[in-house]
């Protein structure tokens, strides 16, 4: 074997390494799609036949029938890897860069079956033996990357096993409680919660209007909506019932530079005030705007007990969620019913924080931030999605709603309930010190410190959880779901109403 060829199987090795991390199990988070059940089936078989040819290649010189059938076992993970650009371009739309490593790792393993064949052919036609071989450092390599495939070609085949159970509520019966069919605009509608909150509109057949920068993205990831790019697209005349307004340059995917900060405040308020600009032309104004805002409001309070009556402490968080307040709040003197969300956590595998923990976790590197003593309050996406019809439907609900679930935990029991449901100790602390020496506010205020805060305001209006404890929210997320919805959910949220 060249030299040439074992650094065309060195380059295959640090290319699929790239893929399998960055896109597969970073961007992509593959193993907790269960539209991709298939596309992990061929994975899992395709990492498994790289782990035999990575053992015999790096340990041995086949020969005979040793040859003929790692010659045959290359023929099959060649048609493997078509079958898996079939199934990708069915069933998901790839980012450019795994594209791009797709096609180099295609034409980089047509250049080392051009490279192996002849010299396998060779072999074949020697007496049938398995020679002990040893090509120093790339014997060790091709063991590492045997195990490492072996590794993940069974995480794969075990998500596939496991996709049956990531069931998704219906989308239709998240928004029940709106008997009457309604008109709604949604800003931000192609995000987190957006989308989820779209798709349960139309769903339960109302007629749904998404403001979106985007119109292409837009238009692939909704269903039947009218999609804008302008609030100066609808007319004086159109019918809004209601306004849900969640749009902003996200807080947490990056850390908060001068400019991000700046992205984070003007894009909210922007937004917000076109909002408001519709609303003061239409000939008949919208019955409610629930506006967007955070559980920062209330600052960095430690253990405190919050409701909606407490009031808050200086913080970058505040001072973006008091600026997007006040400014939806001018809609009331337009008559409109406002009501501001104040979001907490938002839990669910398509996105947001624990998507980006599922995998480390997983693995059994997950664990505390910091201390882990402080409070983390949140809620699971499908309640958020209630909570937002529940505020639309009720006449008598206004002003701050807290959209967390009534059972806020310290982040030690979080990861602990994580690891429980996932099957794995969750024993790989992250210290505060580089969290905060790298991210820098971002860390202190999102990931070490938090807020208790209780849904005082959605209770009393008759609002009932499904998912009110931690435990309860992360079995469905990752599929082990547990007893139904219901009286257990009810008799919870009193319970902790009652500890407020």
């Amino acid at each position: 074997m060249t030299d040439i060829l074992w650094t065309a199987i060195f380059v295959q090795m640090m290319m699929g390494a790239f893929d399998t991390f960055y896109h597969h199990e970073g961007t992509e988070r593959l193993a907790w799609r269960p539209s991709q059940h298939m596309e992990l089936r061929l994975h899992g078989v395709r990492n498994l036949a790289y782990a035999v040819m990575f053992a015999m290649l790096g340990w041995s010189e086949p020969q005979g029938l040793w040859a003929a059938g790692l010659i045959a076992l290359m023929a099959g993970e060649l048609l493997i890897t078509l079958w898996d650009f079939v199934e990708e371009d069915r069933t998901r739309h790839l980012p450019g860069t795994e594209r791009v490593t797709h096609t180099l790792l295609t034409l980089n393993y047509g250049v080392i079956l051009a490279l192996l064949i002849p010299w396998l052919f060779e072999g074949a036609s020697a007496p049938t033996a398995l020679k002990p071989a040893f090509h120093g450092p790339m014997s060790w390599l091709c063991a590492i990357a045997a195990i490492g495939v072996i590794i993940s070609g069974l995480r794969d085949l075990a998500a596939a096993a496991r996709c049956k159970r990531l069931v998704d509520t219906e989308a239709a019966s998240l928004a029940a409680v709106l008997t009457a069919r309604k008109s709604v605009l949604v800003t931000g509608g192609t995000g987190f919660v957006g989308r989820r909150l779209v798709d349960a509109l139309v769903s339960a057949g109302h007629e749904v209007i998404v403001l979106t920068r985007n119109r292409k993205a837009a238009q692939g990831a909704l269903g039947p909506v009218r999609i804008v790019t302008s609030l100066d697209e609808i007319s004086d005349d159109a019918r809004i019932d209601a306004v849900v307004n969640l749009a902003g340059e996200p807080i947490s995917d990056s850390p908060w530079t001068r400019d991000k900060r700046i992205r984070i405040v003007r894009s909210r308020l922007d937004v917000t005030r076109e909002v408001l600009r519709l609303i003061a032309r239409l000939d008949r104004k919208p019955e409610v705007l629930v506006s967007g805002s955070a559980i920062g409001w209330y600052g960095l309070r430690g253990d405190q007990p919050l409701t909606e009556s407490n009031l808050g402490t200086p913080c970058f968080s505040r001072r973006i969620c008091v600026s997007w307040e006040r400014a939806a709040k001018r809609a009331e003197a337009m008559g409109v019913r406002t009501v501001l969300l104040r979001t907490g956590l938002v839990l669910d595998r398509h996105g947001g924080m624990l998507a980006r923990l599922l995998a480390p976790f997983e693995f059994g590197l997950g664990g505390r931030f910091g201390d882990g003593r402080h409070w983390m309050s949140w809620i699971h996406r499908d309640d958020l999605v209630r909570l937002i019809a529940h505020a639309i439907a009720e006449p008598g609900l206004s002003g701050p709603v807290n959209g967390t679930a009534p059972g806020p935990v310290t982040n030690r029991h979080f990861v602990r309930a994580l690891g429980k449901v996932l099957h794995r100790p969750a024993l790989v602390p992250i210290p505060g010190w580089p969290l905060r020496l790298v991210l820098g506010g971002f860390a202190e205020e999102l990931l070490l410190s938090g807020q208790r805060v209780y849904p005082d305001a959605a209770m009393r209006s008759g609002f009932v959880f499904h998912y009110a404890t931690i435990e309860e929210a992360l079995c469905k997320i990752v599929g082990n779901d547990p007893a139904p919805h219901g009286v257990a959910a009810r008799s919870a949220n009193h319970r902790q109403l009652a500890g407020v």
